[in-house]
Parts: C-alpha cells; structure tokens; sequence
C-alpha cells in the first residue's frame, strides 16, 4: 500500500509543480508534514544531496524521498509518479497543440502559469534559506533572538556570495564553491562548531 501511496504523492505534486525542481519544495514540505514519511530536515537534506548530483532536481528528490520512505521498490514509484503527470501532459498537448496553439484562451493560461510558477520557486527559495540560516529549535528552546540565526551558515553564504563574484573567481564552475562548501561544513561538524 505505501507504494501505491508513494506513486500517487508524487503524481499531484508532479502535475502541480509548474516551474522545474525547485516546484517540488512546497509539496514535499507539505507531504513530509502531513505523511511522516520524512522530516523536514530531510527535505532539506534531499535538496542538498539532489542539487550535488547529476540530473533534474525534482526526480532527484522524488528518488530520495522514495527510498527514504520505501527503499528500491519506493524510489521507483516515486520517481514514475513524479514523471507520468509530465508524459501525459506532453502526449495530449502533441496531440492537440497545431490545433489550439493560436487560442486565446490557451495563450492567456501559459501566460497565467508564469507568475504562478514564479511564487512556486520563490517559496522553495525563502523555504531553503529559512532551513539553511535559521535555527528555529535553538530559538524556541531559547527564546534569544541570536539563537534563531545559524551564524556559522550566514557567515559561510556572505563568503562564498563574496567569493563567487569576484572577477578571477566567478569564472570558477559553481562545482568548486559546493565542494568547498561540504568541505567547510564537514570540518564544522567534526569540530564541534
């Protein structure tokens, strides 16, 4: 049952995350809190390890969290129930598009997915941000203002937004900045810091 469960998950949120990867954010955040499948920590992870590597974001994530959730067998429902929303879609749009591809209506509604797509990605944007730099449960422990902030994170983002544009730097592949990033966080964690 957890793979049909898995397979029909990922197909609503495939067929309502217009805008790529970063889409998939809000869904999966909704998903984790309402399945318990994984926390929302996870997600964070999922994000991490899908950007790192090779392929789309939202598949790569849509596998992680299967196989979070189910193993082999869970990856492989989450992933086609990511992509069937898409293959369908693409098959009825080739069928139809020569047809309807001068329609008003039509034109008007691709219009209307842009900003919709655009609040999508922004949310999975501020919803990265809030889980790298804040520290939500230091602060709810707390209750001090300075706990919320995960300074070492700020600290380590103003280098490498420093870094990445200057001239000589900003030529270097994006690669070089996240493998020094895991480099530096590793050391953090080993240290204690």
């Amino acid at each position: 049952m957890i793979y049909l469960s898995l397979f029909w998950e990922f197909f609503k949120t495939g067929l309502f995350s217009v805008g790529g990867g970063l889409a998939t954010l809000p869904f999966l955040y909704k998903m984790a809190a309402a399945t318990g499948w994984f926390t929302a920590q996870q997600v964070a992870d999922m994000l991490a390890v899908s950007e790192s590597t090779p392929g789309p974001l939202g598949i790569n994530m849509s596998t992680f969290a299967g196989y979070t959730t189910a193993g082999i067998a869970g990856s492989l429902c989450a992933t086609l129930g990511l992509v069937a929303p898409s293959i369908i879609i693409i098959v009825i749009i080739a069928a139809v598009l020569r047809r309807f591809q001068n329609n008003k209506y039509v034109l008007g509604a691709f219009y209307g997915i842009r900003p919709a797509s655009t609040a999508l990605i922004a949310a999975a944007g501020l919803s990265v941000a809030a889980a790298a730099l804040l520290n939500t449960e230091a602060y709810t422990a707390s209750g001090r203002l300075a706990n919320l902030f995960d300074w070492k994170c700020i600290a380590l983002a103003a280098v490498i937004a420093v870094l990445s544009n200057l001239k000589k730097l900003s030529k270097l592949h994006p690669a070089i900045f996240i493998l020094a990033s895991a480099v530096v966080g590793a050391l953090f964690k080993f240290a204690g810091a």
